[in-house]
């Protein structure tokens, strides 16, 4: 069963500002993407090239680039102190999952679009190294996350 909550009325800001950039990619050894620096430059990871892992820079670029404060951290899971916990996923809500090992720090973060039984399907950064659709296992989701109320 595919579950999609996307509202057509109700789309988030963000959303528009992230799927004009899919197909940004990191550049190859040697080159930088200056796109994946401006990224970056939302972060901590100011100045730092398309080498590094830029999920999170995305995600704040583009909360940014709609008039929202994110979590300025390059770290997947600081987004999970970030906004307010949902309970179920909504289109456009920002979505961490685990990576490798879920009690690392490590992870990765990207916006929600829809899900089956198996697999949630983001738009994110950092994708295969690109800003793109990509499927992730539903078990590897830690949390869903949204803007707090102003």
């Amino acid at each position: 069963m595919i579950m999609d909550t996307r509202d057509s009325d109700a789309e988030p800001a963000w959303m528009p500002v992230a799927i004009a950039e899919c197909g940004v990619r990191r550049f190859p050894v040697g080159e930088t993407n200056p796109r994946i620096v401006e990224y970056n430059n939302e972060t901590n990871l100011v100045g730092y090239d398309d080498k590094i892992s830029w999920c999170s820079s995305f995600i704040n670029w583009c909360l940014a680039g709609a008039g929202v404060q994110g979590t300025r951290s390059a770290l997947a899971r600081s987004w999970l102190d970030w906004g307010i916990a949902l309970e179920t996923p909504i289109y456009g809500c920002i979505t961490v999952l685990t990576r490798d090992d879920p009690t690392s720090w490590k992870g990765h973060v990207g916006f929600y679009l829809r899900h089956d039984d198996e697999f949630i399907y983001l738009l994110g950064g950092n994708q295969l190294n690109e800003v793109r659709e990509l499927a992730y296992p539903v078990v590897s989701v830690l949390g869903y996350r949204w803007p707090a109320p102003s």
